[in-house]
């Protein structure tokens, strides 16, 4: 049996909590450009980096805060399904606690090395809790941490996975 969702609107869920606390209307981020650099090799020779927002953490690990957490989660690309956790204010973690590839594609990943479509994976891959309500700690803090752990660990390329 398939169950079919609407999707939600964050953006007008966000603005109607933001006017039921009585809080000035949120002001969204625009980007006007994205850093990219072409890959220099193909992808089945490419060491490949994770990123997810979804709130992932290994079992033993602390979990995520609610309110402008930017910090973020090592976690070993060899770690089990059964290990990983999701926590996160702003989706339902229902599907995400069935199946943590739907926000965090480590088998799928996993699965391209096996098969040859990628060269391999980090030793770690990483997450941290989106929802951050502050761009300027993300521009400043997190995101920045982040890229210092993928020059360490010297990735080709990073797939980024927004929850």
């Amino acid at each position: 049996m398939t169950i079919s969702q609407e999707p939600i609107d964050y953006i007008e869920r966000t603005r109607a909590l933001y006017s039921s606390l009585n809080y000035p209307a949120y002001e969204w981020v625009n980007e006007q450009s994205a850093p990219f650099t072409k890959p220099t090799k193909p992808l089945s020779d490419s060491k490949v980096g994770l990123i997810c927002s979804g709130g992932i953490y290994l079992k033993g690990q602390i979990a995520f805060h609610f309110k402008d957490d930017t910090s973020y989660r090592v976690i070993d690309s060899k770690s089990r399904n059964e290990n990983l956790r999701a926590t996160h204010f702003a989706y339902d973690l229902k599907d995400a606690r069935e199946d943590i590839n739907v926000v965090f594609p480590l088998n799928t990943l996993q699965k391209f090395v096996s098969e040859g479509l990628v060269g391999g994976i980090a030793d770690n891959v990483y997450s941290f809790m989106g929802g951050i309500y502050s761009s300027r700690k993300v521009r400043k803090t997190l995101a920045p941490n982040i890229a210092k752990q993928m020059e360490k660990d010297e990735v080709d390329l990073v797939i980024l996975v927004p929850a």
